[in-house]
């Protein structure tokens, strides 16, 4: 099978949880570089933030326009988290490959169950306190620093079981903050985005972006509570997989 096929095939499907659930791009993004087009894990991650910024200000413009956006409570929870992801960072580095995956794992798993017992997107309550937002935020970019992905998969939990947020709301803010982190991400990895192959990132992109559009319409024919549970479900599956991977 096509390293060309392959790129627009995961590219779609990824697109689609980003357009739809607003996370999970990155989650997915870096198994499908590294196991189905045989990128190494640095070039992964490298080329996973570049995709996932990409297809993120796609979907977050649809969804602004959707009014489903909440800015200030995306700003501060973003702004909050770039100091803890740069220290998550630097800690990454002196841990072993295998206790990271499974870390992973771990946190998405949590992650999962926690959405699946939330009542705040079926309630659609919303109680956004600015001090809960920040330290929400700064919890979240430790963690993303540590695991190096764009959050987006913990931050749609975290807005909608910390801060109340619904469901449709929480989407659509996500994609702000994994927008954020992402590019901040890039920041510190500028030396090597010249060096990715292009000719499978180039189309992954383009199939992303039109999946993000596809998802964006899914999400709007989907009650909150059922994008909740599929949400949910979606992490425990990578949870399983990858906790395999890191036994392995």
């Amino acid at each position: 099978m096509s390293a060309l096929f392959l790129a627009l095939a995961a590219g779609a499907v990824i697109g689609l949880a980003l357009g739809a659930l607003g996370g999970g791009g990155s989650v997915l993004a870096v198994p499908a570089l590294i196991y189905l087009l045989g990128f190494s894990p640095v070039g992964a991650t490298t080329a996973s933030l570049v995709i996932v910024t990409v297809t993120s200000v796609t979907a977050l413009v649809a969804h602004a326009r959707d009014g489903h956006v909440r800015w200030r409570t995306g700003l501060l929870f973003a702004a909050a988290g770039v100091g803890p992801a740069m220290l998550g960072g630097a800690l990454a580095a002196r841990v072993p490959q295998a206790a990271l995956t499974a870390a992973f794992a771990l946190v998405a798993g949590a992650a999962a169950v926690r959405m699946l017992r939330s009542r705040a997107a079926a309630e659609g309550v919303v109680t956004v306190r600015p001090g809960r937002a920040a330290a929400a935020g700064a919890g979240l970019g430790a963690v993303t620093g540590v695991l190096g992905v764009g959050g987006g998969f913990l931050a749609v939990p975290a807005l909608v079981g910390v801060l109340g947020m619904r469901m449709r709301d929480a989407v659509g803010t996500s994609l702000l903050v994994i927008t954020v982190n992402s590019i901040a991400a890039l920041a510190t990895r500028a030396g090597t985005v010249e060096a990715l192959d292009w000719a499978v990132v180039g189309p992954f992109i383009g199939a992303a972006i039109l999946g993000a559009w596809d998802g964006r319409r899914l999400a709007v024919k989907v009650s909150g509570p059922s994008l909740q549970r599929i949400f949910a479900l979606v992490l425990l599956a990578v949870a399983a997989f990858m906790l395999i991977d890191a036994a392995v």
